[in-house]
C-alpha cells in the first residue's frame, strides 16, 4: 500500500503551484496524495487576479473526513489564508491521538508578490502549527517576517534559523533561493545542527510553485518513512531536477482582441 499524505492547500488554476503542484508532486513520489482545498485562487504565473476562501468549516469537514477514512502518514499545510482557517485545521488535528508527521509552508506571498495570507493568521501560525510541526519551511521572505531579522546572507538565515528554532522547539527548513547567489543553498536547522542542501541556481526560472512542490516532496519523504535530512534531500533533488527540465509555453492568447 502507498503512504497517504494529505494537502490541506489552496487550488491553482495553473496547476503550478497549490493543490495541484502537491498532487502531481506526491504521486511522482510514490505515495497517494489526498487534498483539503482552502481557498480557490485564480492565478498564473506572474498574477494573481481573484482569491475566494473556502468556509473554514468545509475546509474542517475536508481534513477530518481523510483523517477518519485513510491510513494518513503526512500532512502539508500550504496556503491556509486567514486565521479562521488555521484555526479550523489546527482543531481538527487536536482530535488526533497523535498527529502525522507534519510539514507547514507558512505560505504568505506568491512569487508574483502578491499576498497569499491575511496579516491577521500569522499569530495563528506561531501559536497554533509550528509548535506540532516536523518541519517549517519559510522562504526568504516569510523567515524575514516570522524571525524579524534582514537575513541578507546564509549568516543572517542561520541566525533567523536559530532563534526560530529555539522559540518552537522544531526544525526549520530555510530556503535560500530568494538571494539568487551561484548556488540555491537550503538549510535545514534543527536543534543541534545546520545542514546544508546545495543546487546550482538556474537564472531565468519562473519560481512559481517550486515551495508548495519542495514542502509536498518533503513529506512523501516523512511518510515513506525517510529521517527528516533525508527526506530534504531527496526533496531537494527533485525540485532541482523539475526547475531543470520545467515545462515552458510560448504566450499566446486565446480570447478576441488578446484581451
Amino acid at each position: 500500500m502507498r503512504p497517504v499524505v494529505l494537502s490541506i492547500a489552496g487550488s491553482d488554476n495553473s496547476c503550478g503551484a497549490g493543490a495541484q503542484a502537491d498532487l502531481k508532486t506526491i504521486t511522482a513520489l510514490g505515495c497517494y496524495a489526498q487534498t483539503a482545498i482552502t481557498c480557490v485562487v485564480a492565478e498564473v504565473p506572474g498574477r494573481v487576479s481573484a482569491i475566494q476562501a473556502v468556509r473554514p468549516d468545509i475546509v474542517a469537514d475536508q481534513v477530518r473526513l481523510s483523517l477518519e477514512a485513510f491510513p494518513v502518514s503526512a500532512i502539508k499545510t500550504g496556503m491556509l489564508y486567514s486565521m479562521a482557517i488555521i484555526r479550523a485545521v489546527s482543531a481538527e488535528f487536536g482530535r488526533l491521538k497523535k498527529i502525522p508527521s507534519l510539514v507547514v509552508d507558512p505560505v504568505m506571498v506568491a512569487s508574483s508578490g502578491d499576498p497569499l495570507l491575511r496579516p491577521s493568521a500569522i499569530s495563528a501560525y506561531k501559536e497554533l502549527l509550528f509548535p506540532i510541526a516536523a518541519l517549517v519551511t519559510p522562504n526568504l521572505d516569510e523567515l524575514r517576517i516570522l524571525s524579524g531579522m534582514p537575513c541578507r546572507d546564509l549568516i543572517g538565515m542561520k541566525a533567523a534559523g536559530r532563534s526560530l528554532v529555539e522559540k518552537f522547539g522544531v526544525p526549520f527548513l530555510l530556503k535560500g533561493g530568494h538571494l539568487k547567489t551561484r548556488l540555491a543553498v537550503d538549510i535545514l536547522a534543527t536543534a543541534k545542527e545546520f545542514i546544508e542542501f546545495q543546487s546550482p541556481f538556474v537564472r531565468g526560472a519562473d519560481t512559481h510553485g517550486t515551495g508548495c512542490t519542495l514542502s509536498s516532496a518533503i513529506a512523501a519523504g516523512l511518510a515513506q518513512g525517510l529521517s527528516l535530512p533525508d527526506a530534504v534531500g531527496q526533496a531537494k533533488a527533485y525540485i532541482t531536477e523539475a526547475i531543470e527540465t520545467r515545462l515552458r509555453w510560448k504566450k499566446t492568447s486565446a480570447l478576441k482582441h488578446g484581451v
